[in-house]
């Protein structure tokens, strides 16, 4: 054969940015021994079918490990394709180039992880393989969103883990922020780069004082991060498992936060936005001591219907869902709206009251099934703890039917009352004096309105 004239290795598994081409069949099983073949394209074949003992013995023979065909494929572009990591290392053993690209641009590692092969990804990636690029990546620099920030301006040297998740501190022209990741390792689960693109569309769209402010994302380069406000102060799960039981004027001020943030992407247009994820953990607290509500994750959109539905069990693809705060028809796969966030709000709003989180000793993956059985968290705090309607509230909230559940403008207006009618209390309490005033101002108002009971009074003497 002319070693000028390249061949082209049509066996198996083509190229994971063209995958589908025309002539992408089996040419043949088994090489014929009788037919020359470029030894190059052999060494393809051989990385195909994982002959080991081929492999060796052509490399050995001096065949360049590197070699190309006219698509600009390599062995180690095959090995990755079928999956095959023994042959992976052999190769690169041997000198092969971890980073080659195809005519498309693909590489060994853009192909592995097209196919899903895992351990050849991570036999890659240990030999320094790169994705050449970001998932969301434009080829028109005017098509580069306005909120894209160079990587290269986030500075981790002083970075530490933050809430749950994949966030991290970072510095950020001058002030600290907080950085979502998703790392190369996880770009072969396609739930999670979905997610990770609904929550940079829905945070693009929200403005509100109760919830996490986005700053901007890198989505034009690999690894793809959301750049959000840092607040310091943690999130509530750790607020609430070092402090326990908050103080009932504590708790509806934090209720308060936490429904007017709801109610905000409920209420946005022309989608509301279900969270979906609402627990402790995704809820952080600033300076001042408010609440915001935070991490879009797995967040929807209603558009067009008023109920939406997981394309797959969550309980399959949401492994980082916190069973606990989940509302029943989300566990069971149903059908679902707004309410399933008001059923976790309940929860949330009794485990600031308790100090505990709902069924504490119970496992985790069998608290759906009490849910399902329609079982909730008991109120074991003293009755005053759940006084001025806490407590019904509390069990609307969590009805197991959602259309009974009240909305989160409703809940508002409860909490507002409840609110106001613990700061009487308390102000009474705070100064008897002026429960005084106020009985003798009553007296006075009662005799004004009504003076025949006075004449009564002074008749009778």
């Amino acid at each position: 054969m002319d070693s000028n004239v390249r061949a082209r290795f049509t066996l198996g598994k083509q190229s994971s940015l063209n995958p589908e081409r025309e002539d992408s069949h089996v040419v043949t099983d088994e090489l014929d021994d009788s037919i020359a073949i470029d030894p190059g394209i052999k060494l393809m074949y051989l990385a195909n079918d994982g002959d080991l003992d081929g492999i060796r013995e052509l490399l050995d023979s001096a065949t360049d490990v590197n070699f190309h065909d006219t698509d600009g494929r390599t062995s180690l572009h095959v090995a990755a394709c079928q999956g095959r990591p023994d042959v992976v290392e052999l190769l690169l053993e041997r000198g092969a180039e971890v980073d080659v690209q195809d005519q498309w641009g693909s590489t060994p590692l853009a192909d592995a992880i097209y196919y899903k092969n895992h351990d050849v990804i991570k036999l890659l990636e240990k030999h320094g393989a790169k994705l050449p690029m970001a998932p969301m990546l434009v080829q028109n620099a005017r098509e580069v969103p306005e909120y894209e920030i160079n990587p290269n301006e986030l500075d981790f040297s002083n970075s530490v883990n933050i809430t749950k998740g994949t966030f991290r501190s970072a510095s950020w022209r001058g002030i600290q922020v907080a950085v979502k990741t998703l790392g190369e390792e996880v770009f072969t689960d396609e739930d999670k780069v979905k997610a990770f693109r609904d929550e940079l569309a829905l945070l693009q769209k929200v403005r509100h004082p109760n919830v996490v402010q986005f700053l901007g994302a890198v989505t034009q380069s690999s690894p793809m991060m959301i750049v959000t406000e840092y607040l310091p102060q943690g999130d509530l799960h750790a607020f609430l498992k070092r402090k326990g039981s908050l103080k009932l004027e504590t708790v509806i001020k934090f209720a308060l936060d936490i429904a007017r943030g709801m109610n905000y992407l409920h209420e946005h247009k022309p989608e509301a936005i279900i969270h979906r994820d609402l627990e402790p953990s995704n809820i952080l607290r600033d300076d001042s001591g408010h609440l915001k509500v935070a991490d879009f994750g797995v967040s929807k959109l209603l558009k067009f219907s008023n109920r939406v539905k997981e394309d797959r069990p969550v309980a399959v693809t949401c492994r980082e869902t916190s069973w606990r705060y989940a509302a029943p028809e989300v566990y069971k796969n149903e059908e679902y709206d707004t309410k399933v966030d008001v059923f976790s709000f309940s929860l949330i709003l009794q485990e600031m009251i308790e100090g505990n989180p709902p069924f504490p000793t119970m496992p985790e993956n069998e608290v759906p099934k009490a849910y399902i059985a329609n079982e909730r968290p008991l109120f074991m705090a003293p009755p005053k703890r759940y006084a001025f309607g806490i407590q019904e509230l509390i069990q609307e909230c969590w009805d197991e039917k959602p259309q009974k559940r009240p909305t989160f403008r409703q809940i508002i207006r409860r909490l507002k009352d409840i609110n106001t009618r613990l700061m009487q209390t308390r102000s009474l309490k705070e100064n008897p004096l002026c429960s005084c005033f106020q009985n003798l101002k009553a007296l006075f108002t009662s005799e004004r309105t009504n003076p025949g009971s006075r004449s009564s009074y002074s008749e009778s003497k």
